[in-house]
């Protein structure tokens, strides 16, 4: 049992000043707190009250973090209270900052484990030190290559660890005691990192693949060996290493990527949404993407995927899809296109103008899409030309400028409603106040993943599932797109994030329930209901 300061250090059961007398004479604090005893209560509006009197978000970002440093259980009280207004603070966008600053202003570790690609014997070792003991069911790993919007950022990276994880909690209520936050230094090739004497990575470039793939391999067996109950969630690896890894893992574990599924499942519901506003069918849609990475063609892969459990066939679920690229729009016969680019890459043969198909206005032009998904990063890119363009041949277009941060985002909400005349259906990357145009005001839906992954993860793990299939991420996009009140003039394509909560425990719901469907659960799920409910943790004081 731990006593004094010792446990005044461990952020798991540290109580501050809510330990009782009673307690404190039993575990060695007499005169290591102030006399008072204080409820989580007033604990939190003091928090709350120091939160609000931080002059920016960077303060904000800074205090909060203390407080989940020393105290887990009263950091999410206040964040389950207060949960659509520290979103972007405790992560997008504001969690930009602090890995761009992470070395400068490193105090603690926040219970991460920091792994080196120079030291695969250490994996173990290092997991078990960062485990100490806990029943790990929960990890987020990144390698940090492709953080998105920022790039690659090595070892800073693990602030999105430690963020995504947060979401998790506040969200689905998942134990913070049963995660662990995971960060691969597999080198940087961000050269302002190496040349700073503060970077706590390795200072070398990113390894070659046969080191990593192999590095990865053992660190993906080892976690699954050690934690047999594990959900492994990777997040922001490269546009060249994502896929591969999902591939690889996605039908012996319980995997998920979110850049490549998450942000799919996400931008699905909103389609689903706009169709519940409009009363269209997807298999009538003109499907184009503009910024075909890795979240980009993991958005096309879902949707494809859709419409074929909607009936389509192959051939003509593909002849939907357009994706455009910094090449512009991309046909078959490039040699430079992805293995997720070319199940979507056209034939130069369906256009008569196709070498001129080198931007998005001229793709937007020639195909006349009625979805139009921007993840390029490219600020602005979504014009007042290409809007106008695709809203005289679409009655509601659905534009979904998803880039993140604000200063990358393809178009302004606003922009978007005018320039469209109020027709189109919108859903953005960043958190959007509605805009009223003509006495309308429309909600502007967040195409956030947190409306997802916390829900899927905690329906993945509540049920013991042993994988995490295709049925159960459509489950999920279908979960949160019947949310959208349709009958709502200006309604927005996905629900708000202030209640993302209720929406992480509907979404767990059908998870568990489709896990019971295919036989994967390990866990009773005869009540998927009463199952998720009895898993979730609370943050409450013992």
């Amino acid at each position: 049992m731990k006593k004094g300061y010792e446990l005044l250090n461990d952020p798991f059961l540290n109580k501050g000043t809510a330990f009782s007398m009673e307690e404190r004479a039993e575990l060695g604090l007499i005169g290591l707190l102030p006399p008072t005893e204080q409820t989580i209560e007033v604990q939190a509006q003091q928090v709350y009250g120091n939160f609000q009197a931080k002059p920016n978000v960077s303060e904000k970002r800074h205090y909060l973090m203390n407080i989940f440093s020393r105290n887990r259980t009263l950091f999410y009280y206040v964040f389950k209270q207060h949960i659509a207004e520290f979103m972007p603070i405790i992560y997008d966008p504001g969690i930009a900052e602090s890995i761009r600053e992470y070395s400068q202003f490193f105090i603690t570790p926040q219970n991460a484990a920091y792994l080196s690609v120079e030291h695969p014997e250490q994996i173990e070792e290092s997991l078990k030190n960062t485990a100490m003991g806990r029943d790990i069911e929960l990890i987020v790993v990144t390698d940090a290559e492709a953080i998105l919007g920022i790039g690659d950022w090595g070892t800073n990276g693990v602030g999105i660890s430690t963020g995504k994880l947060m979401v998790y909690t506040g969200a689905a209520g998942i134990d913070p005691a049963k995660v662990l936050p995971v960060v691969i230094d597999a080198g940087t090739n961000r050269q302002s990192l190496l040349d700073d004497p503060l970077y706590f990575g390795l200072r070398h470039k990113r390894v070659d693949d046969d080191t990593y793939y192999a590095f990865v391999d053992k660190f993906v067996k080892q976690v699954e060996s050690m934690f047999p109950r594990l959900y492994l969630h990777f997040e922001d690896f490269g546009r060249g290493h994502a896929a591969v890894l999902l591939k690889k893992y996605v039908d012996t574990y319980p995997v998920f990527n979110d850049d490549i599924e998450g942000t799919g499942i996400i931008t699905l519901a909103g389609v689903l949404g706009a169709l519940a506003i409009t009363g269209e069918k997807l298999a009538d849609q003109r499907y184009m993407c503009f910024g075909a990475g890795t979240a980009g063609c993991g958005i096309a892969k879902r949707i494809y995927q859709e419409m074929l459990d909607q009936g389509l066939s192959e051939d003509d679920a593909k002849s939907r899809f357009y994706l455009v690229d910094k090449q512009g729009l991309l046909f078959d016969d490039m040699t430079d296109l992805t293995p997720e680019q070319k199940p979507f890459a056209r034939k130069r043969s369906e256009f008569e103008n196709a070498a001129s198909l080198t931007t998005l206005e001229a793709a937007v032009k020639a195909v006349h899409p009625t979805i139009l998904v921007g993840t390029s990063t490219r600020s602005g890119a979504f014009t007042e030309a290409v809007v106008k363009e695709m809203a005289s041949q679409a009655a509601r277009p659905m534009i979904f400028p998803l880039s993140n941060p604000t200063e990358l985002a393809e178009a302004k909400a606003e922009d978007l409603i005018r320039w469209t005349d109020g027709k189109a259906l919108v859903a953005t990357g960043i958190p959007t106040d509605p805009v009223t145009y003509n006495g309308v005001t429309y909600d502007i839906g967040q195409a956030n993943n947190a409306l997802i992954y916390p829900g899927l993860g905690l329906g993945v793990i509540a049920s013991g599932a042993k994988l995490l299939t295709d049925k159960m991420i459509s489950v999920a996009a279908h979960a949160i797109g019947g949310i959208v009140d349709a009958s709502k003039p200006g309604a927005a394509v996905l629900p708000p994030v202030t209640k993302l909560d209720q929406f992480s425990e509907t979404v767990a719901i059908a998870v568990a329930e489709e896990a019971g469907k295919e036989g994967l659960n390990r866990n009773d799920v005869s009540d998927p209901e009463a199952c998720i409910k009895a898993y979730k943790w609370e943050p409450a004081y013992k």
